[in-house]
């Protein structure tokens, strides 16, 4: 189990380490990772992070990739 603490979120796990702007850049990336996306085919908030650059629609269905950590929807391509 990974360590929260409420000042920094999932970055607690680090304890001490690292500095506090560090860990306060990681909460903030993992944050915009998890949250949900717009889809750039149905436009739905659902779109989930698969993996590394790899992003699904929910609602449609539509897999795609992008960016690593937050999609990129101005550079998508997608073959229906």
């Amino acid at each position: 189990m990974t360590r929260r603490t409420k000042k920094i979120g999932t970055a607690g796990r680090f304890g001490a380490r690292y500095g506090v702007r560090v860990r306060k850049q990681i909460a903030s990336i993992e944050a915009q990772r998890r949250k949900k996306h717009m889809c750039p085919r149905c436009l739905k908030r659902s779109v989930k992070r698969e993996g590394t650059s790899i992003w699904r629609c929910r609602h449609c269905g539509l897999t795609f990739a992008s960016g690593a950590y937050v999609p990129n929807l101005g550079r998508v391509r997608y073959e229906d």
